[in-house]
């Protein structure tokens, strides 16, 4: 079955970084576009990035564009988040997700928390 485990999530400074990673399974991972989405405590849950199979485009939201980068490593079945100038508004629960026969799965979400 599909399976999407995240990690590296943790509490960061303002201006810190930190690189999220996603180990996918249970699918072919090479043929699957991938994305990152995180929600906020009493907030909506909200795409950030996306990357295609190819990595030819990827797509970020206004509010992280410039401090986040999405990769992938077909190889690995891994998906990353590059999150750099972290914000306090950048505090949620990161999740990957992907499309697979129609229909949509999550990982378990890792916490992100940006404070001082």
């Amino acid at each position: 079955q599909v399976q999407l485990v995240e990690s590296g999530g943790g509490l960061v400074q303002p201006g810190g970084s930190l690189r999220l990673s996603c180990a996918a399974s249970g699918f072919t991972f090479s043929l699957n576009n991938m994305s990152w989405s995180r929600q906020a405590p009493g907030k909506e849950r909200d795409v950030v990035a996306r990357i295609s199979v190819a990595s030819i485009v990827t797509n970020y939201a206004d509010s992280v564009k410039g401090r986040f980068t999405i990769s992938r490593d077909n190889a690995k079945n891994t998906v990353y988040l590059q999150m750099n100038s972290l914000k306090p508004e950048d505090t949620a629960v990161y999740y990957c997700n992907v499309l697979v026969n129609g229909r949509d799965y999550w990982g378990q979400g890792t916490q992100v928390t940006v404070s001082s």
